[in-house]
């Protein structure tokens, strides 16, 4: 084993990506945030429901195949907000301001439904 494969190096490694993760992921969701609060068309409904998943995965289910639908930039702002998911560092409509009421506020909008509670 050599010094660079040490644990600790990994460790920063994995330190210096998350941070990475989360703070690109952080300007993609608030550019797709954005998006869900300013436009309407067909790419943009897909859009909310990536938000919304993002938001509440359990209620709002997000399909992956949706991702083709998108223009690349869109495509590529999502697949950046999975990354930051996946580093768990924050929940993504934390790193924008007054994430939870906007990203509410577009949910109700866009006419999503939340699921029953019975």
């Amino acid at each position: 084993m050599t010094q660079a494969d040490t644990p600790i190096d990994a460790l920063d490694s994995f330190e210096s990506r998350s941070r990475d993760a989360t703070a690109t992921g952080a300007l993609a969701f608030a550019r797709l945030l954005a998006l869900a609060e300013q436009r309407n068309s067909g790419q943009i409904v897909r859009v909310v429901r990536f938000i919304a998943a993002t938001y509440n995965g359990q209620a709002f289910a997000f399909d992956l195949f949706d991702l083709r639908a998108l223009d690349v930039e869109i495509s590529d702002d999502m697949l950046r907000c999975l990354d930051a998911l996946r580093w768990a560092r924050a929940d993504l409509y934390t790193l924008v301001p007054d994430g939870d009421a906007r990203v509410r506020s577009v949910i109700d909008r866009w006419g999503l439904q939340w699921p029953d509670d019975g």
